[in-house]
């Protein structure tokens, strides 16, 4: 067996048995793994947060509240998971 087709198998294996890991992973929890730092709520205990988050509190940009494009563009509502707290509270 030559050596580009036992490579090629063992791509194949990989690949059907980490679709079978994440399909069996929807079957059993119900939902998709929850990767995403702004959504993900055991991230949020840990007070994990994103590079954008973090660079634009060492910037000191972190507040997006202002309205000025400068150092805020992007979504900062999605990394800044205080103010979603406190959002979801009013």
């Amino acid at each position: 067996m030559p050596t580009w087709l036992i490579v090629l198998l063992c791509a194949i294996l990989a690949v059907g048995l980490f679709v079978l890991g994440m399909s069996l992973t929807l079957m059993i929890k119900g939902h998709n793994i929850d990767s995403e730092i702004s959504t993900n709520k055991n991230m949020q205990r840990l007070g994990i947060k994103c590079a954008v988050h973090e660079t634009r509190e060492a910037d000191g940009g972190a507040d997006c509240t202002d309205g000025s494009p400068a150092g805020c563009s992007g979504n900062c509502g999605a990394c800044d998971i205080e103010k979603q707290a406190a959002q979801k509270q009013k």
